[in-house]
């Protein structure tokens, strides 16, 4: 168990790192008069998902394709059951028209495209089932077309929704972001290295340990950013920063990683893109079962009782 206790303390540097990171652009962004929306659909994304394609970059290099692939699905159901699920029991999430007819539609794309790309067996007969190098480039295509959008909205995005964002001197933001890159290289590296040491003396799947351990330490960005966004009602970078994450996640670290390294797909992932897929089919479908548009409590009490049966079906 000292191997599973040392990657778990690999979180705070990590962690610490992406906190240092997403207030430093956030600044440097506020600075520039970007948009609240498109700073949780870019640069706070980006920042918060940093702890998954760190580990993700270090995972493919150390060929631990199965952190890779479970960490990144991984994160995608929590951003959505559990974090979102928590920050409408918190504060119902309303949900603009553009989020709902763009930005949900893109991320119910990048579930479907991952959930293809990932099934050689069942679509190409193949014997296994592999996201390969073409794969990867593919991936990051998505992601450049989505990168497009948000710059395109940027333009168009007033700036009437108020976010309270840290303001630094250019100089310490850029401090700030490099210091972060570091501490989250060096986190990186420890949790990646002790969990593969911790999987192996074991025997537990790679998978597993990226679906539950990796996945829900690389969240805890999105899972307080998005808390605080709730309790201070600012629904616009709640919902922003989570399906901007799981868009980075899959066509941006996916991408990434099968482009560094191709990476196998274990026995019984079909399971986690069918979660993952039915987790942001059913914030499409929620916005429109109430008054207003918007992700109630007990809707949002239903996605976290979703998780809990799939987590413990999993672990069983």
């Amino acid at each position: 168990m000292t191997n599973l206790i040392y990657s778990i303390l690999g979180f705070i540097p990590l962690i610490l790192g992406a906190y240092w990171l997403v207030d430093g652009a956030a600044a440097i962004a506020k600075r520039k008069n970007i948009s609240n929306l498109v700073i949780g659909l870019t640069i706070v994304a980006f920042g918060t998902s940093s702890p998954e394609l760190i580990v993700n970059i270090l995972s493919a290099v150390s060929d631990n394709s199965g952190f890779s692939f479970g960490n990144a699905i991984g994160s995608n159901i929590i951003n959505i059951l559990i974090i979102l699920g928590i920050s409408a029991v918190i504060f119902p999430v309303i949900v603009k028209s553009s989020t709902i007819w763009i930005e949900i539609p893109l991320c119910f794309l990048s579930a479907l495209v991952i959930l293809v790309l990932a099934n050689d067996v069942l679509l190409d007969y193949s014997s296994v089932s592999v996201l390969n190098r073409t794969d990867g480039i593919i991936l990051i295509a998505f992601f450049i077309i989505f990168m497009y959008y948000s710059f395109f909205s940027m333009k168009k995005e007033d700036v009437e929704h108020d976010v309270r964002i840290k303001e630094y001197s250019t100089g310490k933001s850029i401090v700030m972001i490099i210091t972060g890159i570091i501490l989250l290289a060096g986190g990186g590296q420890v949790i990646v290295f002790f969990a593969s040491k911790f999987a192996v003396d074991y025997g537990i799947s790679e998978r597993i340990i990226g679906l539950t351990v990796i996945s829900f330490g690389t969240s805890l960005p999105e899972l307080s950013t998005s808390i605080i966004a709730a309790f201070k009602k600012n629904v616009d970078i709640s919902i922003g920063n989570i399906i901007g994450s799981n868009i980075f996640n899959t066509f941006l670290i996916l991408g990434v990683s099968s482009t560094i390294r191709p990476i196998s797909i274990e026995a019984g992932s079909n399971l986690d893109l069918l979660v993952n897929i039915l987790a942001t089919l059913l914030v499409f479908i929620f916005v429109f079962t109430r008054k207003g548009r918007m992700i109630d409590r007990i809707e949002g009490a239903v996605m976290i009782g979703i998780y809990v049966v799939y987590m413990v079906f999993v672990l069983m």
